[in-house]
């Protein structure tokens, strides 16, 4: 339960150390997180229409 704990902590200090030196490169990344979940709905909703269409 300790190491979790541990790896979580270090975890958010990596995200926020990453956000402080890179903040473009951080914004980036979130973006395209972003871009690909958008991607992923709009491939899933044309799925669903050409089945039940």
């Amino acid at each position: 339960m300790q190491v979790k704990k541990v790896l979580t902590y270090a975890g958010i200090a990596f995200v926020v150390f990453y956000l402080y030196t890179q903040p473009s490169a951080a914004a980036a990344a979130v973006t395209g997180v972003f871009d690909t979940i958008n991607t992923g709905a709009t491939q899933l909703a044309t799925f669903f229409t050409q089945v039940l269409g």
